[in-house]
């Protein structure tokens, strides 16, 4: 069974309840380390090789995040530029990420209409993740499309539930190795089959 880090960073986690419902579904699972790094590091002095242990230890990387003007909080941007340093995590030397498998789960205020090139935000969600997906190629990681909640200002608490779900039965489907080649044309792992309930979503 593979090992999942799960990277949460929200700075105002205890206003989330999108990320409340799913975090409490996921957080004690086995196989899965859920590190909440605000909680970590409240003062953002993030203890660079306990980090790189922590990687070194997990198979599969998941960075979860709201969608902080089009990008993720500044403590998990802070993360990425300490900890993945070069010669470590990539460069001639840098092969300790090599072959693992990443991901983003993200919650958005704006709905999936939105994120096009039609909608208000211009651009789609797999566009603004680009800086995540050619870190992940730089380490010489697996990149996979993200998980994303959409929509969280006026969704209902039951399809929350269907969602928290979905990312319990994400997590089983990586511990029993999903390939690329399962995910791709999916602009978002939320639709591959694998996940697929009679819920609506």
């Amino acid at each position: 069974m593979k090992n999942i880090l799960v990277l949460f960073s929200h700075p105002k986690f205890e206003k989330s309840r999108a990320n409340a419902i799913l975090i409490d579904k996921i957080k004690d699972k086995a196989g899965v380390t859920f590190h909440d790094l605000y909680e970590r590091y409240p003062d953002f002095n993030i203890d660079v090789d306990a980090e790189k242990a922590l990687m070194s230890a997990h198979d599969i990387i998941i960075f979860h995040h709201p969608f902080y003007w089009y990008s993720c909080p500044p403590l998990m941007k802070q993360w990425i530029d300490v900890v993945l340093e070069f010669g470590w995590a990539y460069g001639p030397n840098g092969t300790a990420l090599q072959s693992k498998k990443c991901l983003n789960v993200i919650t958005t205020g704006g709905s999936r209409e939105l994120y096009c090139s039609q909608g208000s935000n211009s651009y789609s969600v797999t566009e603004f993740l680009r800086p995540f997906e050619q870190t992940a190629n730089l380490c010489g990681m697996q990149y996979l499309p993200p998980f994303a909640v959409m929509g969280t200002h006026r969704i209902e608490i039951e399809e929350l539930h269907t969602y928290a779900e979905q990312y319990d039965r994400l997590l089983d489907v990586l511990q029993q190795n999903l390939k690329r080649a399962d995910v791709r044309g999916f602009s978002f792992i939320n639709d591959i089959p694998q996940l697929q309930t009679t819920d609506k979503i």
